[in-house]
This record gives structure tokens, C-alpha cells and sequence, in this order.
């Protein structure tokens, strides 16, 4: 069976967002320490939030700095090869990494472009300021027929 593409060939994807006090830039290797002690000082907040309450994502054992890097090398080659795409999110001001964006094809719907982010405990207040830019972003600048991101923490 052919498998349409997640986005169209022709469609540039967008390498950032400025948004209220944060930025998007895609997340890589480069990032792994500052992704790693993020989300590790942050695990118990991100599980309780809408988006990874019902996930194994993240483990309450953490992972380790070598096999975070795997899991970055594995979201750059997804977004190299348009399988999907993920941002870290960086602090406006001080550069430094507060979150995730994660947008992927839907598992038994791959038109659907399913969404989730995180950001650190500590910047909680960035949550929903995220999640609006965020959608906003999506609707008006991706070719998206459906999004399914959840609302709320």
C-alpha cells in the first residue's frame, strides 16, 4: 500500500518559531546535555501534564546521557527524512532548553499530525504560552488537515 507523505514534498519546513519569551529551533545532537538535564529535573511535572500522563515517556528511572543522544539522533533523522519533527524549546533570553515539541503522523492515522511538548517545572509558566504560539503556528504556516494537541496540564 502507498503511504502518503506525512507533508508534501514541496513544502519547506519551517526551522523555528519565536514566540513570548521562548524559541524553536530542531532538536539534535548538539542539545543532548541541556535536553537531558531538563527533562530529568522534570520528570514527575511532565508525567502529571495532559500530554505524557497516559505515556511511558519519561521514565521515572531517566535514561542515560548516551541513550538520550540515540533518542536525539533518532528525532534528527526523523525530521532529515520528513518522518516527523521535533523542536527543543530554548528560553528567549538565556538560550537554554525549558522543553520539547514533538509533531508526528498519528500511529493508525498518519494524516493526523499528533502533537505534544513539554517544558521544565521550573518554567511552567511557559506551558500554555507554548501550546498557543504553538498552535497557532501549526494552523497557520503547516499543511495539517487535523492536529490533535491536548490542551492544558
Amino acid at each position: 500500500m502507498d503511504h502518503l507523505p506525512f507533508v508534501p514534498d514541496d513544502f519547506t519546513v519551517p526551522l523555528g518559531l519565536v514566540g513570548d519569551g521562548f524559541r524553536l529551533e530542531p532538536l539534535g545532537p548538539r542539545h543532548n546535555e541541556a535536553d537531558h538535564a531538563a527533562w530529568t529535573s522534570s520528570i514527575a511535572y511532565i508525567r502529571s501534564t495532559a500530554d505524557f500522563r497516559e505515556r511511558s515517556w519519561p521514565s521515572v528511572e531517566g535514561m542515560s546521557l548516551a541513550d538520550n543522544l540515540r533518542d536525539l539522533e533518532e528525532h534528527a533523522a526523523d525530521f532529515a527524512a520528513r518522518r516527523g519533527f521535533t523542536y527543543t524549546v530554548l528560553s528567549e533570553a538565556e538560550g537554554d532548553v525549558v522543553g520539547c515539541l514533538y509533531i508526528y503522523p498519528g500511529h493508525d492515522e498518519p494524516q493526523v499530525a499528533v502533537v505534544r511538548s513539554w517544558v521544565r517545572a521550573d518554567r511552567r509558566e511557559l506551558d500554555g504560552v507554548v501550546r498557543t504560539a504553538v498552535a497557532a503556528w501549526l494552523e497557520a504556516e503547516w499543511p495539517f488537515a487535523v492536529v490533535r494537541y491536548r490542551s492544558g496540564v
